[in-house]
């Protein structure tokens, strides 16, 4: 139980006093009327005695008694009704309330950290007027009257008549059968005779004269004269006399006018028996009696009191309404002051008063009562075992048993005379228990006890048990523990046996004091939660909340039982009508459940503090609960949440009505998931018209890829490092169209003004029924400047829409312009977006704070004529037909990263600013759109393909410096900007060619036609370092506001099967130069599909001929081309021609076709392969002149009729794009030719030998597919490229596949020392010399006249490197396998053996030779074995070249 004002001690004490009866004369009324008060009224703040009073026990032993209290009351003829108390009391409890300032207590249990209210006053105060509203019974005699004072005016004519009338009527009422009401405690009662004196108005000397009389007749003990109003209320107002009477009038208040009002006649106010009063004091008196709490019980809360309240109904709002008046009649008859004419001298008159009373006539009279019973008692005590057995005999014939015979053990309705022995000990025990002498009171209740269990009197034994128990915990020095079984016994015997509530009531809360006291909180508990019950839901309510209490003062709290029996007390109070204390109780359990994961628990608790919130007026509170219960995860069901979500519109609807301009409160749902918020700057694209195919750029639609924004990042700082002559500027800043959580959003995003912000919300409905957003716009705030201009400090006035939001069509705003979207409707748990458009028409600084909106819901199924049957709302008409809708607000608030950098942001947690929704709106700039015509989908590998562009600027503001950058060159390009380009000739056109074409005429087949072409023509060069970025040639450089331009772009298939996206970033600039934006960029992705073509396969190795001395010199190659058709027939491509094959190179240039074929075309139908050999030699010395360094020989070697120039759009741009991505891009970049490095570094004998293997030579081979599609043939064409870099090295046009690695197992081995520079390969060694015999094919020689033969032969040798070479020539090689000796015989060489000599670099020498031969036949001359090394390098090395061909010689006999 919570903490009283009082110990258990002096809350059993107050609880039982002496009883004092009170009868007044008229004219006594009218002297204390004076004060606003009666008697009664005007001396209950001295009842109680500030000092000891003494008495003799029947042992004569002196009992002290301390702290006493008596009760003087005016007489009631009628015992209160019991739904008079229970109104009572339930104003009592109503009115009581925690005040403001009170502290709670804090209570830590695990992981709760609760605020309780330490005191429960509305319990104490509910307590103590049920003790004192407790009728007078029969069984016992605490509350019988003891005494009664006759009041009597002194100005009287006649007071002692007037005492003699006053003690006529007292002996009526008691002794009479007219009145069963009130009890007297015995029939010889107490008279304390009273003489009432106005000092202000009256005549003292008469006064003295008339007490001195009473003296004489009544004793000095039996009377008194009390001198009061020793001033009158009009003088000396101003001066402040204490009050005491206010603490005590709202209690005497809500008995006397609740029994006036009851029964008219409860009071004894009538002409014969009470003096009368006049209309006008009658008027006073009622309104006295109606201070404090109104009587008007027609509006009392119970009358709600049904299990069907509502409790959220609209009608309630009325009937608050109407309670407010009643209020404020409350707080003015508070200002009636009690008292006016007493002073404090007066005060001790009354206080002095009352202790004589006490001390010379109640205790005497007490006293000589008790002794009086005792010796009755005693004289009347026999031989057996009780005190009273003998007298039990005596007097059992005058009992009167009120049972029926049927029902022998129901004894319960047993009643004693009056003068029956066991009551007169009960009545010696409740004496000795008024005047604190619990030993007596204790051994006399145990006596009666045990007679009346024996009688069987049921009733009487739980009262005898009641008292005897409290006695016993009474007692000083507790000789006995508090025995709790007599307390449970006398409970169960008024609940089950008597039916009697109130007694047992009564009962518990002594019991569950007294065990509070002794800390036995769960036994407290289980004693109060036992008395619950359905008669009574306001006892029921406070217990069950002191039970609660009991749960969270154990020594371990029990946290959850706390809560949960707060939540059963708060439903009581709620169905008692004291909706504050329910409300209260709802929120103390909260505090239990809130976030521990019982949702369902929390959303009753929440659902009915808003409903009790709304009918107590606590708006704000009704609010917040039902915020709570939608915002939450809940597990309802869907009509209970649609009913929770009506029932928050309506109250959210009645605070919006309160104050309609202010500002509008943040709405629960939908939810919105601020992260996934996204910002999109830019009008919507426009989508592809006929054949046009509009950029990709970017788009909401678009999923956000962290790479791929990367890939983006590194072009457009690409492009904006050539323009700003190789640097990125410190201040650069990536374009970013469309900004999320994953962008880097630390700076202020840039927009253009007059183009529109798209901000794209994430809404989420996490309930089960369905959700409507009407007039869903953003809020903004928005600060103007003028970039353009130097700030003069002034700064603008911030403008906001924030103000116009309560109106739901949006006011369309001269600087920002805001979308509204009529309606956004959500299905139930649904996630959807909203984007959601601004228009800035100024430029400054945008803030976009959140959304507006009305949200509503779709009109339930259950509602029928505008009532939900659910919740009891009658809602208006124009709400029946379109549901409720309210609205509000939500504030957009997005975190940003959290910082990671400095020591203190890793060990705290600190998060950067995200600015997407804060943009600056920049002047304006040019706006780019780029429409692609003719652009493919579908391309086979290495398919040339031509298509347009067409550029078109849809702003006010001219653009240039257009260009385009992509990580794929390769892929496509605008022609050569040096020259303008060759317009095509009538062939290409009639053939829909891409390539310049020229008409070859038969005799030019297969023999080559040469150009000399520079590649910075064509972009690619030393002059140009940004690789991939490319001009786009405008007229005048400038595309004016309103224009478009179409350029021609040459696309080439990339040589990889498969699904290829090809990024383009187009760069341009505004002609005007503003501080805020620098560039603007457009992006646009190509997918492009390829299929399989051709596979070329390239080798290149010398030729063993020498023609003549310059042919030797500078050496010539043979080429071999292996083409083969690998298309899968997949695009219908039925067969390819290779109509030509050209070359490109520094340094070499394809000759001739040596294997032409019959039909000129190469014809290759599905998986043939065709090979072609052709002859390549040195370009010649005027074609490699100063003026030609960097330059590159195109050589075309046609198969066909027609002739496509290599050296021109769109072959030339693509074979030196293709060549930036292979390993010869620094051969290719370099602008000096090889020889020079290669002599520079001659010594570097690595380096001689790699010079004397390589070539470079790139072969290009265009073909023609011819396609059916459609029932028509097309006609496709394409280029592949060879680079050829080693001799002997075969090379694929297609990218091999690695194979996959076997995985092996990881191995922890010590770094080894980096090695040391390779040797050259014995391979590449074998190449340094070129070797050749000549001799005749066939010899004529007559064996039968000469049988020795001798053939001349030469032996040319070429040195092919750049140093000099020692060569060893060594003629004693022999076949020795059989199979040589059977092809071909054997032969001997004449002459040395050996041959040393020395080639200087580049040198050719012949030597002169001859073969023996002895008879016919045919005959290998290449026996001889050549050995080359370096000069002074290394060993020898056979050259590879003597075994590469047979060199047969035939000799015929003749």
């Amino acid at each position: 139980m919570a903490q009283c004002l009082q110990s258990v001690q002096e809350f059993i004490q107050d609880s039982f006093v002496p009883m004092v009866a009170v009868l007044c004369s008229e004219d006594a009324e009218k002297v204390t009327r004076k004060n606003n008060l009666n008697f009664s009224e005007l001396v209950r703040p001295f009842c109680r005695l500030t000092s000891e009073g003494h008495m003799r026990d029947p042992n004569n032993q002196i009992q002290v008694i301390k702290n006493l209290k008596i009760n003087i009351s005016n007489i009631v003829t009628q015992p209160p009704q019991p739904t008079v108390i229970r109104k009572m009391l339930s104003e009592v409890v109503s009115v009581s309330q925690p005040a403001d300032g009170l502290v709670a207590n804090v209570i830590t249990a695990g992981d709760y950290d609760l605020n309780i209210s330490a005191t429960t006053p509305w319990f104490e105060a509910y307590r103590e007027n049920f003790f004192q509203s407790m009728p007078a019974s029969d069984h016992e005699f605490l509350n019988h009257y003891l005494a009664c004072m006759l009041v009597v005016s002194s100005r009287e004519a006649e007071p002692v008549e007037q005492f003699l009338k006053l003690s006529q009527e007292q002996h009526q009422i008691q002794h009479s059968n007219e009145y069963s009401y009130p009890k007297w405690f015995i029939p010889n009662t107490l008279k304390y005779y009273v003489l009432l004196h106005d000092i202000s108005e009256g005549d003292e000397q008469r006064a003295d004269s008339v007490y001195e009389e009473m003296k004489q007749r009544y004793g000095t003990q039996g009377c008194y004269l009390l001198k009061i109003n020793s001033r009158s209320s009009a003088i000396g107002s101003d001066e402040q006399i204490p009050d005491p009477w206010s603490q005590y009038l709202q209690k005497i208040n809500f008995q006397n006018q609740d029994f006036n009002d009851e029964s008219p006649s409860v009071v004894i106010n009538s002409k014969n028996i009470e003096n009368s009063i006049n209309a006008e004091e009658a008027d006073e008196l009622d309104f006295s009696s109606k201070d404090g709490v109104p009587n008007n019980f027609k509006a009392h809360p119970l009358q709600l009191d049904h299990p069907s309240d509502p409790g959220g109904h609209l009608d309630s709002l009325e009937a608050l309404k109407c309670t407010a008046p009643v209020s404020e009649a409350k707080k003015q008859t508070s200002v009636t002051t009690h008292g006016a004419c007493l002073t404090l001298n007066d005060h001790d008159r009354i206080r002095q008063f009352i202790q004589e009373f006490t001390f010379r006539g109640l205790l005497p009279h007490i006293e000589k009562t008790i002794r009086q019973l005792n010796d009755q008692l005693v004289s009347r005590k026999g031989l057996s075992r009780s005190l009273f057995s003998a007298t039990k005999k005596w007097f059992s014939g005058s009992k009167v048993p009120e049972k029926s015979i049927n029902e022998p053990k129901n004894t319960a309705g047993l009643l004693y005379p009056p003068e029956a022995p066991e009551l007169q000990i009960r009545k010696m025990a409740d004496l000795c228990f008024l005047v604190q002498h619990y030993d007596l009171a204790y051994s006399c209740y145990h006596t009666a006890k045990k007679d009346f269990l024996n009688d069987q009197a049921m009733l009487y034994a739980a009262g005898a048990l009641e008292m005897a128990a409290i006695s016993a915990f009474l007692q000083p020095g507790a000789p006995r523990p508090y025995p709790a079984h007599y307390m449970d016994t006398a409970i169960q015997t008024y609940k089950d046996m008597c039916k009697n509530m109130v007694l047992a009531e009564r009962c518990a809360l002594l019991s569950a004091e007294v065990l509070k006291s002794q800390t036995k909180y769960s036994e407290a508990a289980t004693l109060l939660i036992r008395m619950t019950s359905e008669d009574s839901d306001l006892r029921s309510a406070l217990l069950l909340e002191q039970a609660a209490h009991c749960f969270i003062n154990m020594r371990s709290p029990m946290v959850r039982k706390f809560a949960f029996h707060m939540i059963l007390a708060g439903h009581r109070y709620s169905k008692a009508g004291q909706k504050r204390h329910a409300l209260r109780c709802y929120c103390q359990a909260m505090q239990v459940y809130k976030g521990k994961g019982w949702s369902l628990a929390e959303d009753h608790i929440n659902f009915t503090i808003g409903r009790q919130s709304f009918t107590l007026r606590q708006l704000e509170n009704a609010v917040s609960a039902f915020r709570h219960i939608l915002i939450n995860d809940s597990k309802q069901t869907a009509s209970q949440q649609g009913t929770f979500l009506r029932e928050y519109l309506y109250v959210y609807k009645s605070v919006s009505q309160l104050s309609p301009e202010g500002p509008l409160p943040q709405l629960p749902l939908p939810c919105i998931e601020s992260s996934a918020t996204r910002v999109f700057f830019g009008h919507d694209r426009r989508l592809a018209e006929g054949v046009k195919q509009a950029a990709t750029h970017v788009s909401l639609d678009q999923e956000f890829d962290r790479d791929l924004s990367q890939q983006w990042k590194e072009l457009e700082e690409q492009v904006v490092a050539i323009v700003n002559r190789g640097a990125v500027p410190v201040n650069f800043q990536p374009t970013q169209y469309c900004l999320n959580s994953q962008t880097d959003n630390l700076r202020f995003p840039m927009a253009v003004v007059e183009e529109p912000i798209i901000v794209e919300v994430v809404f989420k409905n996490p309930l089960k029924v369905p959700l409507v957003l009407t007039d869903l716009s953003l809020l903004w705030k928005f600060q103007p400047k003028d970039f353009c201009r130097l700030q003069n400090g002034e700064a603008k006035e911030v403008i906001s829409n924030e103000k116009d939001a309560h109106m739901k069509p949006m006011v369309k705003n001269d600087v920002i312009g805001t979308e509204v979207i009529p309606e956004f409707n959500m299905s139930h748990e649904e996630t959807k977006v909203a984007r959601l458009k601004l228009f800035p028409h100024q430029t400054g600084e945008l803030h976009i704070l959140g959304v507006v909106y009305n949200l509503g819901t779709i009109p339930s199924p259950n509602m029928v004529d505008g009532i939900d049957s659910f919740a009891g709302i009658q809602t208006e008409g124009n709400l029946t037909s379109n549901g409720m809708s309210v609205r509000g607000r939500q504030d957009l608030e997005i975190q940003g990263p959290r910082l990671n950098n400095t020591k203190e942001e890793k060990t705290s947690v600190k998060h950067g600013p995200d600015r997407r929704l804060d943009p600056v709106i920049t002047p304006p700039m040019p706006l780019l759109e780029v429409f692609f015509i003719n652009f493919p989908t579908g391309l086979l590998c290495g398919e040339i393909r031509k298509a347009y562009v067409e550029f078109v600027n849809v702003s006010k503001v001219p653009l240039n410096a257009l260009k385009v950058v992509s990580k794929h060159p390769e892929f496509f390009t605008f022609g050569s900007h040096s020259a303008p380009l060759t317009p095509l000739s009538p062939t290409a056109s009639e053939n829909c060619s891409a390539y310049k074409t020229v008409v070859s005429d038969s005799s030019s087949a297969c023999t080559a036609t040469t150009s000399l072409v520079s590649p910075v023509d064509f972009g690619v060069g030393c002059d140009n370092p940004g690789l991939g970025v490319v001009d786009i040639p405008l007229p005048d450089s400038v595309l004016l506001p309103g224009t478009s331009i179409q350029l021609p772009m040459w696309l080439r298939g990339p040589d990889k099967e498969g699904v290829h996206e090809i990024n383009f970033l187009f760069y341009y600039k505004s002609t005007e130069s503003t501080s805020k934006l620098s560039h603007r960029v457009l992006r646009h992705t190509a997918v492009i599909c390829t299929s399989r073509s051709l596979s070329v396969r390239a080798t290149v190795c010398r030729s063993n001929t020498f023609q003549d001395d310059d042919d030797g010199r500078n050496g010539n190659m043979l080429v071999f081309v292996d083409v083969e058709n690998i298309n899968t027939n997949e695009a219908g491509v039925r067969e390819f021609h290779i109509v030509q094959v050209s070359s490109s190179s520094k340094h070499w240039r394809l000759q001739k076709c040596i294997n032409p074929c019959e039909d000129k075309d190469a014809k290759l139908s599905s998986r043939e392969r065709g090979k072609l050999c052709f002859r390549a030699t040195k370009c010649k010395s005027q074609e490699a002149t100063s003026s030609a360094l960097g330059k590159y020989t195109f050589t075309d070697i046609n198969l066909g009729n027609e002739q496509i120039i290599s050296a021109t759009t769109p072959c030339a741009d693509f074979f030196f794009r293709s060549c930036q991505s292979t390993e010869s891009k620094k051969t290719v970049l370099s602008g000096q030719p090889a020889h020079v490095s290669s002599r520079w570094q001659s010594n570097d004998v690595t380096k001689v030998v790699r010079n004397c293997n390589e070539v470079d030579l790139n072969i290009i081979v265009l073909w023609k597919a011819y396609v059916v599609e459609d029932n028509k043939q097309l006609i496709l064409e394409g280029q592949l490229h060879v680079a050829l870099q080693t001799i002997g090295n075969e090379v694929c046009s297609l990218s091999q596949k690695q194979e996959a690695q076997e995985m092996v197992l990881l191995k922890f081995i010590r770094p080894e020392q980096p090695p040391s520079l390779a040797r050259p390969s014995m391979e590449q060694l074998s190449h340094l010399i070129k070797t050749s015999l000549r001799y005749p094919e066939s010899y004529d020689h007559p064996f039968l006249q000469k049988s020795l033969c001798m053939v001349p032969v030469t032996l040319t040798l070429s040195n092919c490197s750049l140093a000099g070479v020692d060569v060893i020539i060594d003629l004693r090689h022999k076949a020795t396998s059989p199979e040589t000796l059977e092809v071909h015989g054997s032969f001997t060489w004449l002459g040395k053996t050996q041959y040393k000599l020395q080639l200087k670099a580049q040198e050719i020498q012949k030597l002169q030779l001859k073969a023996c031969f002895i008879h016919a036949g045919v005959y290998n001359l290449g026996t001889p074995r050549v050995f080359a090394k370096l000069t002074d390098q290394g060993s020898m090395c056979e050259t590879s070249q003597q075994n590469s061909m047979p060199a047969l010689i035939i000799i015929n006999s003749v």
